[in-house]
């Protein structure tokens, strides 16, 4: 079997539990690492792996995941699509994703590769539930309540902002679709809470939302990587009114989004040349096997 050639950029949370999870497929072959800093002593902890600054140095490559901040995915799937490697990311921002599947488009048929992108477990995963509730009950409303726990991709953003040395930002479901976020910072010497405050706020993660935001001594001391989503489903199958639905789960956040990206690693090198979200993709291509068994076994 000729394993898929994976190599991951960046080695954050995500990027840690999506390097387990490569290991543990057997169609998959981590051939390394890619960090804007390579340290020795970081080098010799992942040996036998490559640990590089940049994917070119890798060689053959068939798909990188992107375990890097939202912000920082545009750039990063262009210059691995511009080389002909397909990308993987979990893109967050809900409402940029549109633009960001055009952008990334032309730039992958251009150069024969395929990006599957927002595929972490919100967007991604669960927007497949999504769609598949929408589909059987055409007419209604679908709430998405997620938490309590903590949000990788607000936190990510919290910590790049000027006065912040480190942050958690907790998400707490109020109901039909409403948070609030409570987040948690370590202020650097001479910045104040207000001026942190203020800069959280009117940030896009966070502008439509109730926000909290608090200075602690240490983030480490309130810290929990668990989440969670309650999604219901109140809607109209054909003529038939009441159809009630509900999808829950409780989750280790970065270890759910690494697991979903290889997953749509496996699936980008099935799919034509192009950008895709999980919601376009045959489900079945997600999974490693041989394609009539998994047929019997879930269907």
């Amino acid at each position: 079997m000729n394993k898929i050639k994976v190599a991951i950029i960046g080695y954050g949370n995500i990027g840690q539990f999506a390097f387990q999870a490569a290991l543990a497929a057997p169609d998959m072959e981590v051939v390394g690492i890619v960090r804007r800093k390579v340290t020795s002593d970081f080098a010799a902890q992942m040996a036998p792996y490559k640990v590089v600054d940049a994917i070119e140095k890798l060689g053959k490559v068939d798909v990188a995941v992107l375990a890097t901040p939202t912000r920082s995915v545009a750039a990063y799937a262009t210059k691995c699509l511009s080389l002909g490697i397909s990308t993987v990311d979990s893109f967050d921002i809900h409402t940029d994703i549109v633009a960001l599947r055009r952008e990334l488009s032309s730039v992958a048929a251009k150069n024969g590769a395929t990006s599957i992108i927002a595929a972490g477990w919100d967007p991604g995963s669960d927007s497949v539930v999504r769609t598949l509730l929408r589909a059987i009950a055409p007419k209604g409303l679908t709430y998405t309540n997620f938490g309590p726990g903590m949000s990788m991709g607000h936190t990510v953003a919290v910590k790049a902002m000027e006065g912040v040395k480190d942050a958690l930002s907790i998400t707490i479901p109020l109901g039909t679709g409403i948070h609030r976020r409570m987040v948690y910072v370590e202020l650097k010497e001479g910045y104040t809470l207000e001026q942190v405050t203020k800069s959280v706020k009117a940030d896009a993660y966070f502008v439509k939302d109730d926000t909290h935001v608090m200075a602690v001594d240490s983030v480490d001391e309130v810290k929990d990587m668990g989440h969670g989503v309650h999604m219901t489903r109140k809607g109209v199958s054909g003529s038939a009114q009441n159809q009630l639905f509900t999808f829950d789960m409780k989750i280790n956040n970065p270890a759910l989004t690494g697991q979903v990206l290889i997953c749509a690693a496996r699936a980008a090198l099935k799919q034509r040349p192009g950008c895709y979200t999980l919601i376009e993709l045959p489900l079945i291509d997600l999974l490693y096997g041989e394609r009539e068994a998994l047929i019997a076994q879930l269907v």
